[in-house]
């Protein structure tokens, strides 16, 4: 077991999850256990396991599948996260913000086009895990499968990779910006009431109202974490 007082939760739980890895002997290709058994094997909570999991899939180290698992990666060089890494450095909050404009309506109209039913199932799962988040920790991470359970009812896989590139460096610019005030969001928390009139529109097959709702929330969050833009 690794050990190292000085790291922080975040790298402890990056490091357990390599050296178990490693020790398990995975090859490309080959399956995770499953978020709970790893939780228990590993000792951490489910949040520092995400976090771990979102880092290793940065770092093109492992890949995810809704519905079958987490698989260790064919490709794990080390050219894409050092492009992540600039990416984000290099980018504004504001620059971020105006990405995510220009993409993410037009995946939240797609996915009101395309989504099945079990897609529409998942984005109303993940809003309702955000709503009783007992953390900013955990809710940042339920905020995270709301979007991308909207990318993946697009069922168009280049816009969930254009999704996830995106949604890679925008973690790295957010928790480099944001500065919480409270241990958790608040019941009133703006964002809520957003994603529920994002996942109503997909949920009614509405591409145009599901196009305003996701711009208006991404309008909404921008003003409230970095001001207007």
């Amino acid at each position: 077991m690794l050990t190292n007082p000085g790291a922080t939760d975040r790298e402890f739980a990056i490091a357990r999850l390599t050296e178990f890895i490693a020790e398990g002997g995975y090859a490309p290709g080959d399956r995770l256990p499953p978020e709970r058994d790893l939780m228990v094997e590993l000792g951490m909570t489910r949040t520092m396991l995400r976090k771990a999991l979102e880092t290793l899939e940065g770092q093109g180290r492992i890949w995810r599948h809704v519905g079958k698992g987490t698989f260790i990666a064919a490709n794990a060089g080390p050219s894409r996260p050092r492009r992540l890494s600039e990416l984000s450095q290099q980018v504004s909050p504001v620059n971020m913000m105006r990405a995510r404009l220009c993409l993410e309506p037009a995946v939240a109209r797609e996915a009101a086009i395309n989504a099945s039913d079990s897609a529409v199932r998942r984005i109303h799962a993940a809003r309702d895990r955000a709503v009783e988040a007992p953390s900013w920790d955990e809710y940042e991470a339920q905020d995270d499968a709301f979007h991308r359970a909207i990318a993946e009812a697009t069922g168009n896989m280049l816009l969930l990779e254009l999704f996830d590139q995106l949604n890679q460096v925008r973690r790295a610019v957010a928790w480099n910006s944001v500065i919480r005030h409270s241990d958790r969001p608040p019941r009133d928390h703006p964002s809520f009431a957003e994603h529920d009139r994002i996942a109503q529109a997909i949920e009614a097959r509405d591409p145009a109202e599901a196009h305003a709702a996701m711009r208006n929330h991404l309008g909404s969050v921008s003003a409230r974490l970095f001001g207007e833009i």
